[in-house]
């Protein structure tokens, strides 16, 4: 009408009126959209509660719900009995790992030490499965036959190493070539494409293979819309989530490996903070004792590829992480 009838008084004051609510109400989702709802698991201590000497009913195993649980549960509760409230409340575990590197005696270490992966028992690899070791085609295929096995219990995320260039230089082109054929990796360099990037555990904790970014103001939504499915470009957000690596000292620095960047314990505190997350993993070196914890409890590294190389000498680890915090709870393994 205001269009039409540019000077009716009228009209001009039914639409400021209007346009004013409209505002008003575009302000209120705003604030609903930002306010950042907590879970009610977020108030429980699962850990600090303890089960009491006379209680003599059904009882988890390690952590997990069983089948011969779930029987005496029925029993129990036929007869008219409580579960003890741990139990109750009891959260599952998820085992993360970091990189492989072709060393397939020491992944399957992995699963003997931590159990095989089933629906109970979740596990996220964090890239860098090829490459350096002799027996990176093992490798690859196991994990690919247990993310086939169980598509939303075990999750595989690319690393700067599931890329051609990489697998061209340090081994896994070679050794597809050698045990099957070309048509054989130019498949496998396809899949590394569609990998994801990063995965984000409830809201509160972020993995990625590499690192955080060149620049400032990323966010989830932001590394949702990188296109994904070619291989990485020298800069930009694809490249830093595959390549980047952290620094003890405020700030960014040019990277010692001359791709992407350093990024120091205010780019993590910073990220952490616009995003609503409480601390990141990643992998991409090789650390003494299999893990390290930097930039405050920030910022979490982990490494599955004990004596890498034949000549490091390093541990191997992977993370649990169960609760409401999500809080790490490191494994240490030696090679095999």
């Amino acid at each position: 009408v205001v269009k039409v009838r540019p000077n009716d008084k009228d009209a001009k004051l039914k639409y400021q009126e209007c346009h004013k609510i409209v505002k008003q109400k575009a302000f209120e989702r705003a604030i609903a959209s930002d306010e950042h709802k907590r879970s009610v698991v977020d108030s429980l201590d699962i850990e600090s509660m303890t089960i009491e000497d006379e209680y003599s009913g059904p009882k988890l195993d390690g952590g997990k719900v069983t089948l011969d649980f779930m029987k005496e549960l029925m029993q129990w509760y036929k007869e008219q009995k409580k579960l003890h409230r741990k139990c109750a409340y009891q959260t599952e575990k998820v085992t993360v790992c970091g990189d492989t590197h072709g060393q397939y005696y020491d992944l399957l270490n992995i699963f003997e030490l931590n159990g095989l992966p089933s629906e109970s028992n979740p596990y996220i690899f964090n890239g860098d499965f090829v490459d350096r070791g002799s027996f990176s085609v093992e490798v690859i295929l196991t994990l690919f036959g247990f993310k086939l096995l169980y598509p939303d219990h075990f999750h595989l995320l690319r690393g700067n190493h599931e890329t051609d260039n990489m697998n061209q230089i340090y081994g896994f082109e070679g050794e597809v070539k050698a045990k099957y054929t070309a048509q054989m990796f130019a498949l496998f360099s396809e899949v590394f494409e569609w990998l994801p990037l990063a995965q984000c555990i409830n809201g509160k904790v972020l993995i990625m293979h590499g690192g955080l970014f060149s620049e400032d103001g990323v966010t989830l939504d932001d590394i949702r819309k990188i296109e994904r499915n070619r291989q990485p470009p020298d800069s930009g957000p694809m490249c830093d989530l595959l390549w980047s690596d952290p620094q003890p000292q405020n700030g960014r620095s040019v990277s010692k490996r001359g791709v992407s960047c350093q990024f120091g314990p205010d780019v993590t505190k910073s990220f952490l903070e616009r995003n609503r997350l409480d601390y990141i993993i990643r992998s991409h070196e090789v650390k003494p004792e299999g893990y390290e914890v930097a930039h405050d409890g920030k910022c979490v590294t982990v490494f599955s590829a004990p004596n890498y190389c034949d000549q490091m000498g390093n541990k191997g680890s992977y993370i649990h992480l169960r609760g409401s915090d999500l809080r790490p709870d490191f494994h240490q393994f030696t090679a095999v």
